[in-house]
């Protein structure tokens, strides 16, 4: 059986006892019998305040919506925003509300994602206020032995990609935290509450553990998968499949010819993947209410699909198959474009660049990455 740290906490009480204890987390702080963290925490320990990523402790708020204070209605302890307009950092005076701060977020293992960026800013924040800090680790679903993926150059920094990571980086959150604290020097007083029975090899399907959706745009296990690739269509002004009941595993635009492009996606015989045509109107964001053409995409073999792969060709088809493709300009003035925040480099803009010649750009970079991190591998 595997076990989340949170599941091991009585192991743990020594850190947290006669502790005024912050915690960081998210509807994903769960224990495998579906007991919130936030409970567990106010329960048994002197739980001071809450900290607020993206999307709300509790999971009611919207991709990209600003999170205020607020009391929490259910445990009347306080939380602070660590998603603010003008800021997504801990500041002075909400450590001094705290001992040790807890963090309990289920990642997804892409560098997109924004929850370990609220890790990382946390401890660094920690760091430097001589504040504890405990990762209770979570398993990475992607498994903990496939990298994929540039890593990210200094010049592309965002709230999408802020630490040198590649894109699929092949770690649970507890290691992230790890290689961070040593390699950027923070010297935080780090502690990592870690997992019981996971091996590197495992994906989620072979923990035995339920899914939770860690936010709406990701609700199944499959969807993460194929995000690692299809996220970067945010980048452009085709639908990633928002307002559908397959975000990130349908693709689509109003100028696409659905039979056409799956053809073209199906001949390229990319392994563990199969692409059917198909016509969808989002509900919300890109192109609500108008009627795309596209491909969904079905996952044929765990085994050897290579996600990144997928999307990146999936981008060079519909690029040059249809004129009427575009990658977004930035969002405000003096900005990257969006796809350069993602992909962590300009690469996806350079002229006549080819999937097959990024992808073996990839393929350095990723291995190289592998490399350096296995110092930091906490399991097997």
């Amino acid at each position: 059986m595997v076990l989340n740290g949170i599941d091991s906490i009585t192991n743990y009480r020594y850190l947290l006892e006669g502790k005024r204890v912050g915690l960081i987390t998210a509807p994903t702080g769960l224990t495998k019998d579906f007991a919130s963290t936030i409970t567990i925490l106010h329960e048994n320990f002197n739980l001071a305040a809450m900290f607020s990523p993206e999307h709300g402790v509790r999971g009611d708020l919207d991709a990209g919506a600003v999170v205020d204070t607020y009391m929490d209605p259910f445990t009347n302890v306080p939380v602070y925003s660590l998603y603010r307009k003008d800021s997504k950092r801990l500041t002075k005076e909400m450590l001094n509300e705290v001992d040790i701060i807890v963090y309990d977020i289920q990642d997804v293992g892409v560098r997109y994602y924004t929850f370990i960026y609220t890790m990382l800013y946390a401890l660094e924040d920690c760091a430097n206020a001589g504040v504890e800090f405990v990762v209770l680790d979570r398993v990475n679903p992607l498994n903990g032995v496939t990298v994929e993926g540039n890593v990210l150059k200094p010049g592309f920094k965002s709230f999408v990609g802020n630490y040198e990571l590649a894109v699929r980086y092949g770690l649970t959150a507890g290691e992230v935290a790890t290689m961070a604290n040593d390699q950027m020097n923070w010297n935080a007083s780090l502690h990592v509450v870690r997992l019981e029975g996971w091996e590197r090899s495992m994906s989620f399907p072979d923990t035995g553990l339920t899914w939770v959706h860690p936010s709406l745009g990701i609700p199944r296990y499959e969807t993460a998968l194929l995000y690692t690739g299809t996220c970067l269509f945010e980048g452009t002004n085709c639908s990633e499949g928002r307002g559908t009941t397959f975000p990130f595993e349908m693709i689509g635009a109003p100028f696409i010819q659905a039979q056409q492009l799956a053809d073209e996606m199906n001949a390229k015989g990319i392994p563990g993947v199969f692409f059917r045509p198909v016509h969808f109107k989002p509900t919300s964001s890109k192109h609500c209410g108008e009627l795309c053409g596209g491909v969904q995409i079905y996952i044929t073999d765990l085994q050897v699909l290579r996600p990144l792969e997928v999307g990146v060709t999936l981008l060079f088809a519909i690029r040059d198959l249809y004129e009427q493709f575009s990658f977004l300009p930035p969002v405000k003035e003096g900005s990257r474009p969006f796809i350069d925040l993602l992909g962590g480099d300009n690469m996806y803009r350079t002229d006549n660049m080819q999937a097959k010649q990024l992808l073996e750009q990839f393929a350095a970079e990723s291995k190289q990455f592998a490399e350096i991190t296995q110092q930091y591998h906490l399991y097997r």
